[in-house]
């Protein structure tokens, strides 16, 4: 929910850097426009550009053995995506698609390694995400193997309001809408556990749910039965 000055979350890459930092950054590459269900980056691909988010946001999936795919993160205006090709060659591991309309930077990869070396700040507020990243893969692990559906949805649903979301009167509105599947996917659970879990969210007076969207009403008390210590 934290928000930086300009408007971006304070946990994305143009959100955590100072201003000046911010304007090279921005002034890099060519701003490019994604429509929804467009793919940004695909899976298994060999490109190794890199796109900074202005706004809208995406989904990231990845196909699994069997040739499912799951959702693995979503990620709004101020992220940075496809860093990881950009700086190890490998190919894409995920897909990234349009959920709506996104316009971003694209970046060729010796640009990013150029600011980068320019820019250590910038460089230490992308280890700081890289490293962010691996810290929510890890808590979804653990989650799967130590808590009941209904509490990992509960964490889910905090991490993404502290991260994503932005208040209203109503509440803390997602910034990001998931369905029930991809919500599944998130928490390691079936689909009818989630809806179970969403009608006793909605039931207790914690959070209101629409067709792909959600509003936090008492996000101390999802945090209580998240598990979760309160915050500050």
């Amino acid at each position: 929910m934290p928000q930086s000055s300009v408007g971006w979350p304070l946990r994305s890459l143009l959100g955590a850097v100072p201003s000046p930092a911010r304007q090279e950054l921005l002034g890099l590459g060519v701003r490019t426009r994604f429509e929804a269900g467009e793919v940004l980056l695909r899976e298994g691909d060999h490109s190794r550009h890199v796109l900074v988010l202005l706004s809208g946001f995406a989904k990231v999936t990845a196909r699994t053995e069997n040739g499912e795919e799951s959702l693995l993160a979503v990620r709004v205006g101020g992220d940075i995506l496809g860093e990881m090709a950009a700086m190890d060659g490998a190919p894409r591991s995920a897909t990234v698609t349009a959920c709506g309309t996104v316009d971003a930077r694209l970046l060729r990869p010796d640009a990013l390694r150029a600011l980068l070396v320019r820019r250590p700040e910038v460089h230490l507020a992308l280890t700081a995400i890289v490293a962010d990243r691996l810290r929510w893969a890890n808590r979804r692990r653990l989650d799967f193997l130590g808590y009941p559906v209904k509490v990992r949805l509960a964490r889910l649903m905090v991490e993404l309001a502290t991260s994503y979301g932005r208040p209203t009167r109503r509440g803390i509105e997602l910034g990001c809408r998931l369905t029930q599947p991809e919500l599944a996917a998130l928490t390691g659970a079936a689909e009818t556990t989630i809806h179970k879990g969403l009608r006793a969210l909605r039931k207790e007076g914690l959070l209101e749910t629409g067709y792909g969207s959600a509003v936090i009403r008492d996000l101390a008390g999802l945090r209580r039965v998240a598990d979760l210590a309160e915050e500050g």
